[in-house]
């Protein structure tokens, strides 16, 4: 059987081989189309991509950890206090023999001036002066000195010191604090806050010490 083509004005017979010839690349070029098809869809792969969400939550929960713990442990440290006893109500005057009284005064700059029994035979005997709260020629050397001559003398003990505290208008709480650890570290025994008189307050003024 012969089949007849027209392709432009020309008129084309085919016999039974060309026709199957023909079939066979039309079937070859679907084949080849397709598999171009699959092999360009497949060939090149796009790369995912990956979220960048951040998860905070670790974050906050250890935030709670952390808060958690530091008010439990502010809860449970108290501060460490030095009890202070004070008389209640009014007492009345102790009298304080010159040879075991020493008076400091807490002034500011952390000074302390003080002197040894009354102010006024301090000032004519020259016992009297100014040092600091520092560990080395400090007030607790000055206190340890009046211990030593208390105990060579055979009618007092060093236990027999008195110590009279009169912190100044400028003096700080750590002034006070620092008078009460010399208090505790030279263990006397007897100890007293006082306010200042005005006769101490004029001699501060007049030596240039406040």
């Amino acid at each position: 059987m012969a089949v007849c083509g027209i392709i432009g004005k020309q008129r084309l017979s085919y016999g039974p081989v060309s026709i199957n010839i023909i079939l066979n690349n039309l079937f070859m070029a679907e084949i080849n189309s397709n598999a171009g098809n699959h092999r360009q869809k497949g060939g090149v792969r796009r790369s995912k991509k990956l979220s960048t969400k951040v998860d905070l939550t670790p974050m906050v929960d250890l935030g709670f950890l952390l808060i958690t713990f530091f008010v439990f442990t502010s809860a449970i440290s108290k501060p460490q206090t030095l009890p202070l006893y004070l008389p209640a109500g009014e007492t009345k005057i102790t009298n304080t023999g010159n040879s075991t009284a020493l008076t400091i005064i807490p002034i500011g700059d952390n000074k302390v001036f003080y002197y040894h029994g009354s102010l006024h035979d301090a000032l004519k005997d020259n016992l009297y002066g100014t040092t600091s709260f520092s560990i080395n020629n400090g007030i607790g050397d000055i206190i340890r000195q009046k211990q030593k001559t208390l105990a060579r003398n055979p009618r007092f003990t060093k236990d027999d010191l008195m110590l009279i505290i009169k912190p100044a208008i400028d003096a700080t709480y750590q002034n006070v604090v620092n008078a009460l650890d010399e208090v505790l570290i030279n263990q006397l025994q007897h100890y007293a806050f006082v306010e200042l008189e005005p006769f101490e307050k004029e001699t501060l003024l007049k030596l240039k010490v406040q």
